[in-house]
């Protein structure tokens, strides 16, 4: 080979070489310089991992510090069909009892399918989400069986292949999904479900205190930006954010978990003997307008969220079940009402308790309407109109008070406007204003008709009486506290205004004492230890052809003790009772059954000196402390 032949092909070889570097060159500076902000967004990307922190929603409590609601930290139990191999019956047979769920459904569920990906790639699906919500402690038992898990074999003879199949199935067949989740509790099952709600299944609140205060109760998250490794294990060196997540407050509410259930345990019975549609009671300090007690009748049980029938009924077909009808019901309220006009007419010096009326034995002709009373009754004082709750002496006391000052004394008692109770679903009620009523109007409304209003309403405007003369704001919430039970927030009794002077107030709670007497509609009310004040309340309901319905009612009956100084007012209330209509009748007992175990229960000094003997029976519902601990330990 010449010399001149080896020299090109030097040169030849040093261009190839030289093209080379340069395209090599090229490639380094498009990757390090033209596209490194491209391919270093890209890389990270590949490794870089955002976690989201989930705090503790806060839990609800009674004002005895009584769990109502909490939150338990749960896990959410997956499979990989693909470690699970011809193995589904085994898997299946040791899981199942743990998932409450049959092992023919379990065995189908954990069969490997065949799916196309965002690519387009047909895979085999390795990711199927087994059960969500499922405790930790489950969760571990689990574990443990699957670990424990014998196929019947020697797996020591096994060949290498097999016996790391049987291995990786233990270990990564069934497993927890990383994100955490929370379980609401309620630990007293059906226990003031209308005051709390309930959450969805994303723990969001969806009605009562759990609604309203969502966001405090839900907290705040936090998350991690981090790095991980090619298995997905972080690298905690390479960490760059954490941040706690901030648990949601707790909400302490002025409700007594053990006068919620004596008033349940009431409503159930008086309900199982006259069948109302639906009947409700709140229990009030009306000093202070603290509702130590409400509930209605149907009810429902806010841990069944999911999966029975019986759950599926109750917070999706039935939303009867799920309606606190206390505060979202209007009902026309009877004769409880002829407090207002009777103590708006005193108030104003229109009439003296001892001032009468002609009630007409029972028949009353005004405006082209007849007036009725459950009596025949003659010439009655205004404090006995009260005592035999005569529709005709009151809608005489409203003729004479007029259309103007009625209407005024009806919304200074608060009717035709929300309370402002810090729950959904209150609405304001019916009040028309005068240039909208009837001719006979002013007879009617005195008498509770030809007006609607809700039952929290008509118990605050008794316990206005009580509170000589001055309305009350209700209150359902006392205060919010951290996990460490630092008062975050405190709420204080909130006055309204002054409906009544305390003069009128006296002379109305002198003529409600006379209600229980034996001469009175509510003699079953009467306390042995306690003078009683109170209203009673039978209201045909409305949609007859005259107007109302003889054989529906609406029965009720009001009232407060100690008379002259009021502890609480106790408010019952029945839709359609059957059997039996007066409030008197079948109202007033009810209320007496929960007087007498809330008057032992607050140590209520009796007015006769002597010391009634504490029920055993008056305890908490649930002693949930161990939850409250365990609620603690799953954080």
């Amino acid at each position: 080979m010449s010399r001149q032949l080896q020299y090109r092909r030097l040169v030849l070889l040093a261009l190839l070489l030289g093209v080379a570097f340069l395209g090599l060159g090229y490639r380094l500076v498009d990757l390090q310089v033209l596209r490194f902000e491209e391919l270093s967004t890209k890389a990270r990307g590949n490794t870089l991992r955002e976690f989201l922190l989930e705090p503790r929603r806060g839990d609800i409590l009674d004002i005895k510090g009584h769990l109502l609601a909490t939150s338990l930290f749960v896990k959410t139990v997956c499979a990989n069909p693909v470690l699970i191999g011809n193995c589904q019956a085994e898997v299946a047979r040791t899981v199942a009892p743990f998932l409450q769920v049959s092992e023919s459904e379990l065995v189908q569920r954990l069969m490997p399918r065949v799916v196309r990906n965002t690519n387009g790639t047909v895979v085999t699906n390795r990711y199927i989400v087994l059960k969500r919500k499922v405790p930790v402690e489950t969760w571990q038992k689990i574990q443990t069986a699957m670990t424990n898990l014998s196929f019947g074999l020697d797996e020591k003879k096994l060949p290498r292949a097999e016996r790391e199949f049987y291995s990786n199935l233990r270990r990564g067949a069934i497993f927890a999904d990383r994100l955490e989740d929370q379980l609401r509790v309620y630990p007293n099952q059906a226990l003031a479900a209308h005051v709390l709600g309930y959450v969805d299944t994303d723990e969001s609140g969806q009605d009562g205190i759990e609604r309203k205060f969502n966001s405090e109760l839900a907290g705040v998250r936090g998350w991690r930006l981090t790095e991980t490794d090619r298995p997905g294990r972080e690298v905690v060196s390479l960490r760059e954010q954490d941040v706690e997540p901030h648990d949601g407050s707790d909400v302490v509410l002025t409700i007594d978990s053990v006068v919620q259930h004596t008033v349940e345990s009431a409503l159930a019975e008086a309900m199982e003997k006259y069948s109302p549609v639906s009947i409700s009671g709140i229990v009030v300090r009306p000093h202070t307008g603290e509702i130590l007690a409400m509930a209605t009748l149907p009810n429902f049980d806010p841990n069944n969220r999911e999966g029975s029938a019986e759950a599926r009924r109750n917070r999706e077909g039935s939303a009867d079940a799920r309606r606190n009808r206390v505060i979202a019901d209007v009902v026309e309220p009877g004769s409880t009402f002829k407090i207002v006009v009777v103590s708006g007419a005193l108030n104003d010096g229109i009439v003296r308790p001892s001032d009468t009326f002609d009630c007409e034995h029972g028949h009353f002709l005004f405006a082209g309407r007849h007036l009725h009373d459950h009596g025949s009754h003659g010439v009655l004082s205004v404090e006995n109109i009260i005592t035999h709750s005569s529709n005709i002496g009151a809608a005489k006391i409203g003729i004479k008070m007029g259309q103007g000052r009625l209407y005024d004394y009806i919304r200074d008692y608060g009717f035709g406007t929300r309370s402002g109770l810090p729950l959904p679903g209150e609405v304001s009620g019916i009040v028309h204003p005068v240039n909208k009523w009837s001719k006979v109007s002013i007879a009617q409304i005195p008498m509770g008709q030809g007006i609607a209003v809700t039952g929290l309403q008509m118990t605050m405007a008794m316990c206005a009486i009580a509170n000589k003369g001055v309305l009350m704001r209700p209150m359902i919430v006392d205060r919010f506290e951290n996990s460490d039970h630092k008062v975050l927030r405190k709420y204080m009794p909130q006055r309204v205004r002054q409906v009544i002077t305390e003069p009128t107030a006296e002379q109305m709670v002198k003529a409600l004492k006379t209600v229980v007497s034996p001469e009175g509609t509510a003699a079953k009310a009467a306390l042995e230890h306690y003078t009683v004040a109170g209203k009673t309340g039978t209201a045909q309901k409305s949609g007859g052809p005259n107007g109302y319905l003889k054989d529906k009612v609406f029965a009720s009956f009001i009232g407060f003790f100690p008379a002259d100084n009021p502890e609480v007012c106790i408010a019952v209330m029945m839709d359609e009772p059957k059997h039996e209509h007066f409030g008197g009748q079948i109202a007033a007992p009810v209320f007496k059954q929960i007087a007498e175990s809330v008057a032992n229960y607050l140590n209520i000094r009796p007015e006769d000196g002597e010391v009634p003997t504490v029920p055993s029976a008056i305890e908490a519902p649930l002693d949930n402390r161990s939850l409250k601990t365990a609620a603690a330990r799953s954080q």
